[in-house]
């Protein structure tokens, strides 16, 4: 299997984040990237390869325009309005305001495009944000082009970002992104199999109302595991989408043989389906030792995660999600990849 890998992603660094308490350093951090790189190599999965470069346009396939427009002039507009530190929002437009007109300021401009406080910017954020697009479409112009598996090492990663707005560390949906595009390249239908611990809202709100790209989302329960506002088990899909979404919410403490069972029906569905790829939004936050997470999965667990994958016989594209135990992530990111290929 190759892994698709850009250093520019270490721009994005030192960023700050706000959480339940405090502003706090952000969690995520490049030395994620760096571990997962090191375990692929000690592994030896496959060959590392840099991502081409790609133009907007896919992004602009799912993100919306203005939106894809903004992410860019980020952090120079920041420099100019002479803010310091880390930029990032502090008013978002809600219930009885208007959310319809986009102010000037840049510090109101980005609670306008985000949901929270978690996706900042630094001087490198940009370029980050760009390498791990360019990262998505290489390794999925490697599984179109026909390689079995491909492993698009993100970040920062993507789930969390809607169509116009960012959030959770997330500003472009890499999967939602390699989804679409798969589409456009002719593929009649697209699953996305997301196993992060926190739910992909943003995938969910790309593509709910759509039957062409089926989204499954193994996750915490929303009531009282961020992001909060999506991932109910009644969440099914609008319109034409109608049934093609579904959420596996799970409590605090889950762990393997009740987080499996989740797994084994999305596979199910999955295969009932019949997708011509299919996309993994691959988070190990489900691990016991997660420092935000609460799911109770342990490194062993991981590998069967990528054999139960691979008993699907489907193209399979993986993308790097959430993992947020840095000594472990490359383990177990690596895990499930290594069990996809039954080593």
């Amino acid at each position: 299997m190759k892994t698709v890998y850009s250093p520019l992603h270490a721009g994005h660094a030192g960023q700050m984040e706000l959480v339940t308490s405090a502003i706090v350093p952000g969690f995520e951090k490049p030395s994620r990237a760096e571990f997962i790189k090191a375990r692929v190599e000690s592994e030896r999965l496959g060959p590392i390869v840099l991502p081409l470069e790609h133009d907007l346009a896919a992004a602009k396939r799912i993100h919306k325009s203005d939106y894809v427009d903004f992410l860019p002039t980020v952090w120079p507009q920041w420099v100019e309005a002479g803010l310091k530190g880390t930029a990032m929002p502090f008013t978002w437009p809600t219930r009885g305001l208007r959310g319809d007109v986009p102010p000037k300021r840049i510090d109101a401009l980005l609670g306008y495009y985000s949901f929270d406080a978690g996706a900042t910017f630094v001087e490198g954020t940009w370029a980050a944000i760009k390498s791990s697009y360019d990262v998505a479409l290489t390794a999925a112009g490697l599984v179109k082009d026909g390689d079995a598996s491909a492993f698009a090492l993100c970040r920062p990663p993507g789930h969390h970002a809607g169509a116009g707005f960012m959030g959770g560390y997330c500003y472009i949906n890499n999967a939602a992104v390699a989804a679409q595009w798969f589409r456009d390249q002719g593929a009649a239908r697209v699953s996305i199999l997301d196993v992060d611990y926190h739910h992909g809202n943003g995938t969910q709100e790309i593509f709910y109302d759509r039957a062409d790209v089926q989204v499954l989302n193994l996750h915490g329960d929303p009531l009282v595991e961020y992001p909060f506002f999506l991932g109910h088990a009644d969440e099914g899909g609008a319109g034409e989408g109608e049934g093609f979404n579904v959420n596996y919410p799970m409590p605090f403490g889950t762990d393997w043989d009740a987080w499996n069972a989740s797994l084994e029906d999305a596979c199910a569905k999955l295969a009932a389906y019949a997708p011509d790829v299919v996309i993994v939004s691959l988070g190990v936050d489900t691990f016991e030792k997660d420092p935000i997470s609460q799911f109770r999965l342990k490194t062993t667990d991981y590998p069967k995660i990528g054999r139960r994958v691979a008993r699907l016989g489907l193209p399979t594209l993986f993308v790097m999600e959430g993992g947020y135990a840095v000594e472990e992530i490359g383990i177990n990111a690596v895990g499930v990849l290594t069990g996809f290929e039954d080593r």
